[in-house]
């Protein structure tokens, strides 16, 4: 008769052979994941969006690693000021996403830097965030704005430059967000960075037989131009203000301040300086020999937001309520005049 200590081996056995696979597992992974591509100083990459941000840290980093990084920038003071940071290498050109005719212009001038080689990279980082009140204080103008800059700019220039990343059979990075993952608050940013999700997905799928790789990158919050308080409180009070009382009503009359003291709380308790961790993924996603699909960048990112757009709706919604101030009057709707 088997005793209780026979009886557990076989359960013993195979917790160390589950043990043993998943750490093979996880070291075949990293061995693989830090495998890099070589003859990065013959490598062209674009970047838009690099005035500041993101966008400029990168085409310095790149830079300083020997990439030939053409920089776009919305402004001629912005390529001005990145240009006295870098080496020669580094090319600007002056870039509005929301332009055809100017994206057209932009693909010439990077086809001639390239030549036949074609494009390695094609980092679409250029973006736009507005206030994110409720719904109901937003005209459609605001959401046109956002989606015009962060979902069709992303789409238009991916598409115009898609022959010369076909070409070097390069990469394609897309600056989505962890609000991309998981709606909180409105206005057209989390629904355009939904949208680049989306795009990005399909686009991977299409590109893999052009041996074109895709990746998202979704950060959290960072402390960045587009993310500095002070503009977004003033349209906050701006969208506030022109109410009509029927809405603000059903808000209560000092839920405005109520919202930005939330807001600010939770802002600088979130805000990471560390831009670092984001232009590092962006840096991984162009030079690993099998780049991620997607990278989350931030701690909020992975063991905040990431975790909670897995849980279920109704809890999802009852922590993202927690974050924000209820109005006086919850269910009482009001008509936009």
């Amino acid at each position: 008769m088997l005793t209780i200590a026979e009886k557990s081996c076989p359960l013993d056995t195979l917790c160390m052979v589950l043990a043993a696979c998943a750490f093979l597992t996880a070291l075949v992974w990293f061995v693989r994941d830090s495998l890099r591509i070589s003859d990065i100083g013959r490598k062209r990459v674009f970047i838009t969006g690099c005035d500041s941000g993101f966008g400029n840290q990168l085409a310095k980093q790149l830079d300083h690693q020997g990439f030939h990084v053409i920089a776009s920038c919305l402004t001629e003071k912005g390529a001005a000021e990145l240009k006295t940071t870098a080496t020669p290498r580094l090319k600007t050109v002056l870039l509005n996403v929301v332009d055809g005719k100017n994206i057209d212009e932009a693909v010439e001038f990077v086809k001639a830097e390239v030549g036949e080689k074609g494009l390695w990279g094609l980092v679409n980082n250029a973006g736009i965030l507005l206030a994110l009140p409720p719904t109901d204080w937003i005209q459609i103008e605001s959401f046109r704005k956002v989606i015009d800059v962060n979902l069709l700019g992303t789409i238009e220039v991916t598409l115009k430059f898609l022959p010369l990343v076909k070409k070097a059979r390069g990469r394609i990075v897309n600056v989505s967000s962890i609000m991309g993952r998981l709606a909180f608050g409105g206005g057209g940013y989390c629904i355009s960075k939904f949208g680049v999700e989306s795009f990005s997905d399909t686009l991977r799928k299409d590109m893999k037989h052009f041996d074109i790789k895709v990746s998202i990158i979704e950060p959290g919050f960072f402390k960045t131009q587009i993310t500095n308080l002070e503009p977004i409180e003033k349209e906050l009070r701006s969208l506030w203000s022109a109410l009509t009382p029927e809405i603000k009503g059903s808000y209560g009359s000092d839920y405005i301040d109520r919202y930005i003291k939330v807001q600010k709380t939770s802002m600088n308790l979130l805000l990471s300086s560390k831009t670092s961790h984001v232009t590092d993924c962006m840096q991984h996603a162009l030079t690993a020999k099998y780049p991620r699909t997607r990278y989350g960048a931030g701690w909020d990112a992975k063991l905040f937001w990431l975790p909670l757009s897995y849980l279920p709706t109704a809890l999802t919604d009852r922590v993202v309520r927690s974050l924000m101030p209820e109005p006086a009057e919850p269910g009482v709707t009001a008509t936009r005049h």
